[in-house]
């Protein structure tokens, strides 16, 4: 935790993934982000992983360092106490539809330097979830080996639409300092993917070659890279991203006269050009098996750190769980007792490090409303009584 957003108020109305994240992101930079769901709990309150006692460890996790203020959104009264709090606050994050009770448009009527960012499915307002804008895109039939498409586990866009959607905050609200107007910023899950498949190039080389990329496996596409098999059956992926660690690698497993065979039958050179130990991986990948299949992994991974070479051993999550390096000795993760869930797990941090900033722990999730009183009271200046009176009706809840 950090506090580079001290002072930063953001109403939070959100779900699932993408949306959660970008105010996640923002609060584990120091903004104070109050997250506003029905009484009892949104859709996301009880989505899996779960535990016995149907806590949701996600989340537990994706609403860390968060406030809550819990309303009944289904009434005209719970409604108008989230719209005026987002116009009180002036900072708002949300996947609601664009239209409605919290459209821009209406939120703006009495705040009208509101900044608001939507997470979307498609830019038209259509629904769409991580996995169907990734099928859409096409990654699954890039993926794996076979005819079949292979759905990815890791919901990516949804990540990189939270993390874009902070990154959008943050710009809006900069632009609202330089010109005193608000905005609404709307990151579509759909334009996001294609985006990005379009910075990495992916729509130039598909039009290009007027066809689709085939499908590799794990062979890291236009480099020297893949999964091996050690002398002591231990798979590791090996990648090659410079002409010096391509040298080094030869060097390390034997290899450089092995190589240089194949250069001299094929009328090619694989010392500096990447696309050529690609194209040729029929040629190297056999010599590359024999060598590694030789050696423990003990000694290969020394080798291999001695000559500066990326390697990786594939490990199960619960694996990582307990590596020191990724969890047990890193510091942005701390270890958390105070959990909605009564389960004492790490919980990490903010990604970044600022080697200037002390670090701070990370915070834990509210409970469904914990935040009500305080909030309603601080940023509207309703009384204990009408408070009282709120909570007694089920238009607020609170923890219990």
């Amino acid at each position: 935790m950090y506090n580079l957003l001290d002072g930063l108020k953001i109403i939070e109305a959100s779900s699932f993934v993408a949306s959660p994240t970008a105010g996640l992101y923002c609060a584990q930079f120091g903004a104070e982000v109050i997250r506003v769901d029905q009484v009892g709990g949104g859709p996301d309150y009880h989505r899996w992983p779960v535990t016995e006692a149907n806590d949701s460890l996600y989340w537990e996790n994706l609403n860390r360092a968060k406030k809550s203020v819990a309303l009944d959104l289904s009434s005209p009264q719970g409604r108008e106490l989230l719209q005026e709090l987002v116009q009180a606050t002036g900072q708002f994050i949300t996947n609601f539809p664009a239209e409605g009770f919290l459209s821009h448009a209406k939120l703006s009527e009495k705040r009208h330097d509101l900044v608001t960012v939507r997470v979307m499915g498609w830019a038209d307002g259509a629904p769409a979830l991580d996995y169907t804008v990734n099928n859409a895109v096409g990654y699954p039939i890039m993926t794996g080996v076979g005819p079949e498409p292979v759905n990815h586990v890791l919901p990516a866009w949804d990540l990189l639409s939270g993390a874009y959607a902070a990154f959008a905050m943050l710009a809006a609200i900069r632009r609202r300092e330089q010109t005193g107007e608000g905005s609404e910023v709307r990151v579509p899950l759909s334009d996001v993917a294609i985006g990005t498949v379009a910075n990495l190039g992916g729509i130039a080389e598909v039009l290009h070659n007027n066809a689709n990329r085939p499908r590799l496996g794990n062979a890291v596409y236009g480099l020297f890279g893949r999964d091996f098999v050690t002398k002591d059956n231990v798979p590791a992926m090996i990648v090659v991203v410079t002409h010096r660690q391509w040298a080094n690698l030869l060097s390390a497993l034997g290899l450089s006269n092995a190589v240089e065979s194949v250069e001299t039958k094929r009328g090619v050179s694989f010392a500096t050009d990447d696309g050529l130990r690609f194209e040729h991986r029929d040629a190297l990948y056999p010599l590359f098996e024999k060598a590694i299949a030789a050696l423990d992994h003990v000694r290969m991974a020394a080798m291999l750190d001695d000559a500066g070479i990326v390697h990786s051993v594939y490990q199960t999550m619960l694996d990582a769980a307990h590596d020191r390096r990724l969890v047990v000795d890193n510091p942005m993760f701390t270890a958390f007792n105070a959990n909605p869930s009564g389960f004492s797990y790490p919980a990490a941090g903010a990604f970044g490090t600022i080697p200037q900033m002390e670090r701070g722990d990370a915070k834990g999730a509210p409970r469904n409303g914990e935040h009500s009183e305080e909030i309603l009271s601080a940023s509207l200046g309703l009384s204990s009584g009408e408070i009282a009176r709120l909570i007694d009706t089920g238009i607020v809840g609170i923890a219990t």
